[in-house]
Formats: structure tokens, sequence, C-alpha cells
């Protein structure tokens, strides 16, 4: 049996969402369009579900996405830390990797771009799969490997320049062709995998890295140089990103890939 590469600190995963609770909405523009995009993809469904478990529930953003519309199960939030579950309803507190469900307990299982931090993705899919009752329903989302590529190259080029060595400060992202294989590994029918990308467009990179602290969404590598970022790397990042970028108005235009997973349990 292959073991996972441990790649992210979990721990770290948990503070950087526990530490933007507060200025999170002023920040979580992405993952109110992907819980929408969810929300839609569950009212398409010729099925009512009366219960679900809601997987880095980040206070309820699927459940919210939900509100107004014919069909809105009630969803419970499981996170890692008590401050992220939706406040004044039930909630369970346990980390994505171990998933604390029964066998065959759930019919309906949403998951809104928590998953991509997780060590053991496979395993992560397969747990869900298992815990789903036969007819059961997964609908996830997780950012792709089209995310933020140009601050990656800018990044990489910057700290070269200046220090003569790189540091890892963007992680690895899936890739939709990979997803669609873990799905059917884990034992999903009818998995389908797309892909959407998200332009944000932005007056500066000092904007840009401003909304990835505030949406808890900074570098938790294991192997990320725990130095703190030398001013002149940033500088120099921010000039790439300026020259190479930058659009004919001067505003940087950065891509966010959201990949939309679903399968069902047979």
């Amino acid at each position: 049996m292959n073991l996972p590469v441990i790649l992210f600190d979990r721990a770290l995963v948990r503070r950087n969402r526990v530490r933007a609770v507060s200025d999170f909405p002023a920040h979580d523009f992405l993952f109110r369009e992907a819980a929408e995009t969810l929300a839609d993809r569950l009212s398409d469904v010729r099925r009512d579900f009366a219960r679900g478990i809601e997987i880095g529930a980040r206070g309820g953003l699927v459940a919210s996405a939900l509100e107004g519309r014919g069909k809105r199960p009630d969803l419970i939030g499981l996170d890692l830390d008590a401050r992220l579950l939706p406040p004044g309803r039930p909630g369970i507190v346990a980390d994505e990797e171990a998933l604390p469900l029964a066998s065959a307990s759930i019919d309906l299982i949403i998951s809104c771009l928590a998953l991509h931090w997780v060590n053991d993705l496979p395993g992560t899919l397969l747990q869900i799969r298992r815990a789903l009752r036969p007819g059961g329903l997964f609908l996830g989302s997780l950012f792709g490997g089209g995310t933020l590529n140009s601050l990656r190259q800018a990044f990489l080029e910057a700290e070269s320049e200046v220090t003569g060595g790189v540091s890892p400060r963007l992680a690895p992202m899936a890739d939709i062709r990979d997803l669609g294989g873990l799905m059917q590994r884990a034992g999903f029918d009818q998995p389908v995998v797309d892909s959407e990308v998200l332009t944000v467009s932005y007056e500066n990179p000092l904007s840009l890295l401003s909304d990835l602290r505030g949406m808890g969404e900074g570098n938790v590598l294991l192997a990320r140089s725990k130095k703190p970022l030398r001013r002149a790397v940033l500088f120099r990042m921010a000039q790439l990103l300026k020259e190479r970028f930058s659009d004919a108005d001067g505003r940087i235009p950065v891509r966010f890939e959201v990949l939309t997973l679903t399968g069902w349990a047979a």
C-alpha cells in the first residue's frame, strides 16, 4: 500500500482558517461563488435530501447559499474548529482527513473549497463514499491546478534573483484529469469533474496577498521557509507581476480554477 505524501501542515490550516474568521466576509467572494455553484447543482437534482454534512463549513457557506431555495436540506457543519461552524446550529469539530462518519449513514455530503489542503485526497474521497447511503450524493469543490499560476511564476523568479534560491510558497493543486480517476477509485458512481476559471482583477499584488490571508489560504506547506519573506523578494515579485501580467489598464488579472466534483453512491 502506498502511503500518502504529507505536504501540508494541518495544524496551520486550522490556525489560518480561525485567524481569518473575523475578516472572512470581506474576502470570501470566491467561496460564495463556489457555494452558489454547489447550491445550483443540488437544486438541479430531482431528489430531496432531508439532512446532510457540509465538510469545511466556514460558517455555513453552502447552507447560506441554499437559503430561499425550494430544496434546502438541513446541513450539519463539519470543520477543524468550533469557531468555524455555523453559529447557533449543530456542528462537528473534526479533520477532513479523519471523518467521524459511520458507514452508509449520510444521504448528502457537500464540501466547498476545503479539500485542496488534504494530504490524502484519495483517502478522504473514499471516506466520503463509504459514509454515503446507497443512492447518496457527494458534491464538492476545490481549487485546481490553474490557480495562481502567475503569482507562482513571479515568486519563483523573484526569489531566485534576490536570494539565489527558492522555497515553496504556493502549494500544488489537483489536476482535473486526475480527479476523475480518483473519484472512480473511491467507488463513486457516475463521477463528473468540471472546471471553471474565475478571473479576479487586482490593482496591485499586495491586494491579492491580503485577499489570500483574509480567505485563510496562506502557505501551509511543511517544506515552506520558516524565515520572514524578505522585502526585496516581495518588491521584485510585485514588479514582475506588473511587468508580465498586467492588462491595458495596469491591473493584474489573476486566475482561480475551481474544480467541481459530483458523484453518487451506487
